[in-house]
């Protein structure tokens, strides 16, 4: 009697989840945008430093005016970093390679479409929304591209959309992908870049214990104050998650710093500059950095860490290599297919 029952249960839930598929699904990439050319960085800066879930800066009422100040005087440095990779950022790019073969990975598994919804700079959500209501949509899935939840990334793009989905007054569910640290593929994908960047130290750091002790781990992750930490944000915690899976996998023990702070508040710690200096005075002589928490190159990457680190490190007697960004790898586009068809199915079991 109870085993019919379940089965009966079961099939309920396959019909569901066959019907669930059939209906069309929009898939937002969430991610933060960045300046295309040189003219969009100020622009860029201000709609960063105008959002009070970042960075508060002072009363309300004084948030976009001190943010068009803070944007005006960073702009040329900033302009000056660009150029160095190229004049602007590549990310809006990437992204829109990862949705098309997000996209192209899940047709055979039904009707999806799938867009970049960036957080600064163009696609905004507002726009993408209004695609995703020409297209009939039924569902909304938010997938951001940052596998370690934080209020001041994911928090503020979930915020952002939905308050533009309210606005426009487009009434399908939307569900949110909060974090995915731990997600296989997403390991798998990284395993594989550390195995790629190994490689650069000769095919001897790939084989033996002894090789791949001579060439240090750094994981470098963005920083962030740490009031957010202290405030109960999950970020350090997730990133351990993934350092855990991944160390599972590759057998490598690593150091885990923070990056790309700025301001007088208290960040994360050690940073990675320090780090450097740190694995310096050990007498390390090669690193492979593996930024963690970043799925597609963009201004930290291609210019901080392959420039700016690899720099700082050569003047301390080192050899820094960096792994590639996962950008539109298959490995890690099967880690979004997971993540998007997971969450159908957890919502068929609801």
């Amino acid at each position: 009697m109870f085993n019919v029952y379940f089965i009966k249960k079961k099939n309920k839930r396959m019909e569901q989840m066959k019907k669930k598929i059939e209906e069309k699904i929009g898939v937002l990439l969430l991610n933060m945008g960045g300046p295309e050319k040189q003219e969009d960085v100020r622009p860029f800066l201000y709609n960063l430093f105008s959002d009070r879930q970042i960075i508060r800066l002072g009363p309300a009422f004084l948030q976009k005016p001190l943010a068009a100040l803070i944007a005006r005087k960073r702009a040329p440095s900033s302009m000056k970093n660009y150029q160095k990779i190229g004049g602007g950022s590549p990310l809006t790019r990437i992204t829109a390679e990862q949705a098309y073969a997000l996209e192209q990975s899940l047709a055979d598994d039904g009707q999806f479409i799938v867009r970049s919804c960036m957080r600064y700079w163009p696609p905004f959500a507002d726009t993408v929304i209004q695609e995703m209501v020409a297209a009939e949509v039924t569902e909304l899935i938010a997938l951001p591209l940052y596998p370690h939840y934080c209020q001041a990334t994911t928090g503020s793009s979930f915020a952002d959309l939905r308050q533009h989905n309210k606005k426009l007054g487009f009434n399908v569910p939307l569900q949110e992908v909060r974090s995915w640290p731990a997600e296989p593929a997403y390991i798998d994908a990284l395993a594989a870049r550390v195995q790629e960047g190994l490689g650069l130290f000769g095919e001897d750091a790939q084989k033996t214990v002894e090789s791949v002790q001579s060439v240090q781990l750094v994981y470098s992750a963005h920083s962030l104050p740490k009031k957010f930490i202290d405030q109960g944000d999950p970020y350090v915690e997730e990133l351990q998650q993934t350092i855990v899976a991944l160390e599972q996998q590759i057998s490598i023990k690593g150091k885990l710093c923070f990056q790309s702070r700025s301001g007088p508040v208290e960040w994360l710690e050690p940073s990675t500059p320090d780090m450097l200096e740190q694995l310096a005075k050990q007498g390390c002589k090669n690193i492979l950095m593996v930024p963690l928490a970043f799925v597609s190159d963009h201004i930290e990457t291609l210019y901080e860490i392959d420039m700016l680190y690899r720099e700082q490190a050569a003047a301390l007697g080192m050899r820094l290599e960096s792994t590639k960004g996962l950008n539109d790898a298959p490995l890690f586009i099967k880690a979004l297919r997971n993540l998007v068809l997971r969450t159908l199915r957890t919502l068929d079991s609801e």
